[in-house]
């Protein structure tokens, strides 16, 4: 029960008589003698004891009409419809009508009266003492003085489609009925003088529930909005009750002795009899006395305050329409109550410091977000000044969303209010409105309060309630020494640069580090082994090369056993810097994996068997190992060629060169460590590609001033043999040794001079074979040009049978029958058996005529051959170093140009002979 006493009092509304706007500014007079009101549907009902009813529109224009003869006792109007429906009588006695009018529609210039009947509960005559209609227009129920309900269930405008009975019977009069409509359950509430009752219209058989014991009196129950819960409300002397359909519910002691009890927008209106007027007599009566004065008080019953109360004199109704409240007195006079608008309410609030009650009403007003943000920052202002910290934080966190957080953060920055703003900033992040300040600020106030536990919630929050940059918080948590708190954030949210920067840089725990990168994805792998890796090789070395041998081969991790990928393996030789046992180890599981590993791979691993090969004392192993890979044929020739120079790698460097062609270079580097034997060994086996290689030797041996005189009767031995070198040229050459004498060279010159005159005895030999032969051939010629031709032929040449008439000869004596020479003969000028021959010996001309300023071939000839003079004399015998001139009869002398032809043919057959 809320005892009246504890409410305060307000004044939220302004009040002022109605002036007649067509009376210059007088007061509004009402029509005298009202007996009933009403309103909606924009205008104001009354109902007067001439039976007249009297429409109020927002103009203050009166209308009426003659709706009884005698008088009219009850109205309602329907707020969701047109429809009026009236109580009165048009005979003396007692003999009510029901009277249903629709304003919208007209008869004779009047409302039109769609239904009329007589309310006679049971064939007795009866006063009506409340009338109610439900706002679908399916119900109507009126209430007696005998105790008496009549209701009436259908299309209550029309007679045809409704049916009437008696729903309650009862000795007490009927004070109050009303309609509760919720979803699709229809209730109907009656009130009496002594008890409450509850009908369920939704259920065929109408079960009644009795739900008090104490009524009210007539015209003290009404009911409320849907934010009271559509409750029915029932003003007793002491007490205002509200009802639910099965159960009584609140109450509050608002003592006095009721006259009028109505519910409008929220408030509830209860007129009082003044205490010092005299009692009003007699049920139902609504004569006053002159003098009796009336208390209207508005309260708000969500919000627990009286909005407005006055005095009035002798008050006929309240009635709710256009924005506002009127009360009609029975002087005349019509009053408005204008309701203050929001925000001068909540200004009337914050001067009395009534916060709670401010935000409570302007949550009943609906008031935006933005307008209670502000007064929970105005009470939270308040609290703040009067020391109540831990309430002021309470009204701050209201404003979370509206209100810039550093406006509370700067009050309460003191190391005694710590644990306010640590209540602020947990709210703040539970939003998710927070910054990276703000959770820097919130964690350093968990460290400095050292409260673990609620550190430890902060952070282990579920994944959806996350409402903090993981990564501020694991940079606070980093700097404030709380590394297992960071590395649980880092380690939940997959902050993988993070945990490994605490493991390695603050901790020190290189194998967890190490450990975690081996169940990271492959590029956080990567790229973390990449930045770390030469930290964790430093310290455990065996560990990240097997983590590096996984990573650039066939890397799984071990959350993830289905994608497998590899890096590039070159890219990680720098992490082995300091670890050249473990980069050999990587670098030949490499190779040993993946054949196609990158070059760099196998140069590395070159480089490092070198070394080993120059520093170990196993070299026999070592070097075979390094000469294994260079034969392979994945190495660079000019790198590793490089590094074998670079580490004094003999069989290296050797074998390159050979493998390179370059002969000169392995003669030179024996020449070089003067290994003699060695060089003579490449000039026998390399030779043959590079004669000149016989000739540098000579001349390395000859630049010796020790005893090589066995060296170079070998060298001198080859070149005698395969005439490499003049002999002048030899000469010459073994003259600047002091050490070569005579007795070196004597055999070669013996024997050089003894093939000399064997070959010039052998050219003065064939010189008189030419001479002779030439003779001949001139004498031929002579004879062919002086004496005649006697062919003695008597075979064919081509078909070997007997010559017959006609036959052809030619002077080279062959002889053909004519039949034969002309199906074999391809010219009539050529010999068909000596064409073959001779057409070779003109190809050859002709080639040697082509080939006369071919000097390029002549210079490679030249320099291949071993005795150039042959090439040059074979080239002068060819005609290359002469122009060819041939000499002929003139054109007109046919005879010497056929003479002449024959012979160069007779030349060339004798020349074939031969």
């Amino acid at each position: 029960m809320a005892a009246f006493l504890q409410w305060r009092k307000f004044v939220f509304f302004d009040k002022d008589v109605v002036k007649d706007p067509s009376d210059n500014g007088n007061n509004f007079v009402i029509p005298s003698g009202i007996s009933a009101c009403d309103s909606g549907r924009g205008h104001i009902v009354l109902g007067d004891m001439d039976g007249k009813i009297w429409l109020l529109m927002r103009s203050l224009q009166l209308t009426s009409f003659q709706a009884y003869k005698l008088r009219v006792t009850h109205l309602y109007q329907l707020k969701q419809h047109s429809i009026l429906v009236s109580v009165g009588q048009d005979e003396h006695g007692i003999n009510p009508l029901v009277k249903v009018w629709n304003l919208d529609k007209r008869d004779s210039g009047n409302p039109l009266c769609t239904r009329i009947f007589p309310a006679i509960p049971g064939n007795k005559p009866t006063e009506v003492s409340c009338l109610g209609v439900h706002e679908n227009l399916n119900f109507m129920a009126i209430g007696f003085t005998d105790g008496s309900v009549v209701l009436t269930k259908g299309d209550i405008t029309r007679d045809r489609h409704s049916k009437t009975l008696t729903l309650h019977e009862g000795t007490s009069p009927i004070t109050g009925l009303a309609f509760r409509q919720v979803a699709k359950v229809t209730h109907l509430f009656v009130a009496t003088l002594e008890k409450v009752y509850c009908y369920t219209l939704s259920n065929k058989e109408y079960p009644k529930i009795e739900l008090d014991t104490h009524g009210c009196a007539l015209r003290c129950s009404s009911l409320s909005d849907p934010s009271q819960d559509s409750q029915f409300i029932v003003a007793g002397d002491e007490c205002v009750y509200l009802y639910q359909p099965d159960e009584r519910g609140p109450c509050f002691a608002f003592d006095g002795n009721k006259l009028l009890a109505h519910w409008h927008r929220g408030y509830l209106f209860l007129l009082i009899r003044d205490a010092k007027s005299p009692n009003k007599t007699g049920f139902g009566s609504r004569e006053s006395s002159p003098s009796e004065k009336q208390i209207l008080t508005i309260y708000d019953l969500d919000n627990k305050f009286i909005a407005y109360s006055a005095s009035f004199d002798d008050v006929i109704d309240v009635v709710a329409e256009w924005g506002s409240f009127y009360i009609l007195t029975r002087d005349g006079k019509m009053f408005v109550l204008q309701e203050k608008d929001t925000q001068t309410k909540l200004e009337m609030l914050f001067k009395k410091n009534l916060f709670v009650m401010a935000i409570n009403l302007a949550k009943s007003q609906h008031l935006d977000s933005d307008g209670l943000s502000e007064i929970f920052r105005q009470y939270g202002d308040h609290l703040y000044l009067k020391g109540d910290h831990d309430g002021a934080i309470q009204q701050y966190i209201r404003t979370i969303g509206k209100l810039e957080p550093s406006y509370v953060i700067r009050k309460f920055l003191d190391a005694q209010r710590i644990h306010n703003l640590t209540a602020y900033l947990q709210a703040l992040h539970r939003q998710s409105l927070a910054n990276a300040d703000h959770t820097t600020l919130l964690l350093n106030c968990y460290t400095k309060l050292k409260d673990s536990s609620k550190l430890e919630e902060f952070i282990k929050s579920s994944e959806s309630e996350v409402h903090f940059d993981v990564e501020i918080a694991i940079k606070v948590l980093r700097q404030a020494g709380y590394h297992s708190h960071a590395l649980f954030l880092a380690e939940k949210h997959m902050h993988h640069e993070w945990y490994l920067k605490i493991q390695l840089e603050d901790l020190k725990n290189y194998q967890e580090g190490l450990r975690y990168i081996g169940r990271l994805p492959f590029e956080q792998a990567e790229s973390n082994m990449k930045r770390y890796g030469k930290t964790l090789m430093h310290h455990v070395p065996e560990g990240t090369t097997c983590v590096l041998k996984g990573l650039c081969t066939n890397y799984q991790p071990s959350s993830d056993s289905d994608n497998s990928c590899h890096a590039n393996s070159e890219e990680f030789i720098p992490v082995f810097a300091n670890n050249p046992r473990e980069l050999k180890a990587f670098l030949e599981h490499m190779i040993e994996v993946d054949q196609r590993s990158s070059q760099g791979v196998y140069d590395t691993l070159l480089e490092l068997r070198l070394q080993d090969w120059a520093h170990e004392q196993d070299q026999e192993v070592l070097q075979g190992e390094a000469v294994s890979l260079l034969r392979s044929d994945h190495t660079v020739f000019d790198k590793a060629l490089v590094l074998c120079q670079m580490h004094n790698f003999k069989e290296g460097v050797l074998y390159l060169y050979e493998k390179g062609k370059l002969y000169q270079q392995i003669m030179h580097y024996h020449m070089q460590n003067e290994e003699y034997g060695k060089v003579v060994e490449a000039c026998k086996r390399y030779g043959d590609q590079e004669c000149c290689l016989w000739e540098q030797a000579l001349g390395y041996f000859a630049r010796k001033e020790e005893d090589c005189k066995a060296y170079i009767s070998e060298v001198l031995q080859h070149i005698d043999q395969n005439n490499l070198m003049p002999p002048l040229l030899v000469v010459q050459t073994l003259a600047h040794n002091s050490t070569a004498t005579l007795s070196v060279i004597k055999d070669y010159l013996i024997n050089k001079l003894q093939r000399e005159s064997q070959q010039i005895e052998e050219d003065e030999r064939k010189i008189r074979q030419y001479r002779e032969e030439t003779a001949h051939l001139r004498s031929e010629i002579q004879e062919i040009k002086t004496s005649a031709k006697i062919f003695q032929k008597t075979k064919c040449n081509m078909c070997n049978s007997p010559l017959e008439l006609p036959s052809v000869h030619f002077l080279c004596s062959h002889s053909f029958h004519q039949h034969c020479f002309e199906s074999y003969a391809e010219s009539e000028a050529e010999c068909p058996t000596c064409t073959p021959e001779n057409r070779k010996v003109m190809d050859m001309l002709r080639a040697q005529d082509q080939k006369r300023d071919l000097h390029d071939h002549f210079n490679r000839q030249l320099r291949s051959s071993n005795d150039g003079f042959s090439v040059v004399a074979d080239y002068f015998g060819r005609g290359v170093f002469n122009k060819l001139t041939l000499v002929t009869d003139p054109p007109g002398s046919k005879t010497a140009g056929s003479l002449e032809a024959n012979l160069q043919r007779d030349l060339l057959i004798h020349t074939k002979r031969t």
